[in-house]
Formats: structure tokens, sequence, C-alpha cells
């Protein structure tokens, strides 16, 4: 039951060229900053990367973009990484953009064991194109796969040794779907906590869907785009 691993390096064992993976975070909040970086020095390449963004330029997975580690993104917003539109427009990068609640409950149905769902959201866009759609109760949908993956990597606020986690605030967008989806998930945590310290109420992951976790350290916490008021 012990999940807890030294560091992000020995984390990562075992992800490989090709493979795809899910990461957690919401902008710059709550992504796994320490196991992206082990990904970056490891210069494993050829990823899949699910993930509701694409960093910024120099953080996050924008690093991984910039040494053409990535593929294939497969992503809801992704307007804050200049290096992510030129290999776009390029044709360096493929990009799958999805609407932003389908690629939640699509990493959501793939942790459940559900293959697909109908959704109204994008019927008559592009994003529908070459999908199955269906007339249901006088409306139209829009069949959506599901999505998992072979590693998925996520942040949390605490967690304990058996993998149970606790996120904070937004963070809690999109870490516990992801967290689902993998087949194997690595959890690195602010804290990581003794057995029994977590309320069992507030857990929002737990530990059977965590199967490595770690401490992680040296958490920049930047903020995307800063707005402050005029003096």
């Amino acid at each position: 039951m012990n999940k807890e691993v030294k560091d992000a390096k020995e984390a990562i064992a075992g992800i490989e060229a090709g493979m795809t993976i899910a990461l957690g975070g919401f902008g710059l909040c709550g992504i796994p900053e320490n196991t992206i970086n082990a990904l970056v020095d490891s210069k494993i390449n050829n990823l899949t990367c699910i993930s509701n963004n694409a960093g910024v330029d120099d953080f996050g997975i924008g690093r991984m973009l910039q040494q053409h580690q990535v593929k294939k993104m497969i992503s809801s917003y992704v307007g804050e990484n200049a290096e992510f539109e030129r290999q776009l427009l390029s044709g360096e990068l493929e990009v799958e953009l999805t609407p932003q609640g389908s690629l939640a409950e699509k990493l959501r149905a793939g942790g459940a064991g559900i293959p697909a769902f109908f959704t109204a959201t994008g019927y008559g866009t592009e994003v529908a194109e070459g999908k199955e759609t269906r007339e249901i109760d006088g409306r139209w949908y829009v069949l959506e796969p599901a999505l998992t993956a072979d590693f998925a990597i996520v942040k949390a606020w605490k967690g304990d040794r058996h993998g149970n986690l606790v996120y904070k605030g937004t963070a809690q967008n999109f870490n516990p779907l992801v967290a689902m989806a993998g087949k194997i998930t690595i959890a690195e945590v602010e804290e990581l906590v003794e057995l029994g310290e977590l309320d069992p109420d507030h857990i929002h992951t737990q530990g059977i869907f965590v199967q490595r976790i770690f401490q992680g350290k040296d958490y920049e916490k930047r903020i995307e785009q800063r707005t402050v008021r005029k003096k």
C-alpha cells in the first residue's frame, strides 16, 4: 500500500516515447511542475499530451513544447503560449481542440470505464465533423469518445502514502478527473502527511486511483495573467 517514491525522476520511470500522458492543472494553477521538469530533463519525445491548457512559453507544458517533446496536444484553452501557436501554424504540432466541459467529461468517463457519451456541445460546428450524431427527444447530440492515458500526472495540496489526495481551490478543476484517467497515475503533493491525517470526508481523489506519490518542492505558483487596478 505504500506508494511513495523518492522524487519526480523515480516517479516517471516507465514513461516512453510515443505514449499518451494526461496532465492536471487549470491555467498555471495546480500543474505538476516537478514531474513536468523531470520529463523535460528526460528528453522523452513523441508524446501525446492531454491537458486543459498548454502552459506558457517557459513554464509547464510550454517547456516540453520548446524541446519538441510533444507531437499532439488534446486541449481546450491554448491562448497563452506563443511557441504552441508557432508549432501549430507550421504543422509541427497536431492539435485536437475540445470544448472545456467535453474535455472534463471525456476524462471522467474514461476513468469510470464509460467508452463514449452524447453531448449537445459542439453539434453543428467543426467539433462534430466525422463524429456520430443523434437526435434524442428533439435535440441533436454528438458522440464523444472517452479519454484515457498511459500515465496521468497530477498535483495535490496534500496526500498520504496510500495515494489519497486533497486539492486546494482551482486545482480541483481538472486534477481529480485526470487522476482517474491514467493506467498509472503519478501524484506530486505539496505536503505528504502521515496515514490517518487526512479527513476521509475531505479526500478528493481516493488512493485506489494513484500508483505513485512523492512530495514536491520549489513550487513557483506563477500567475498566468496579472490584472491590477490603476493607482
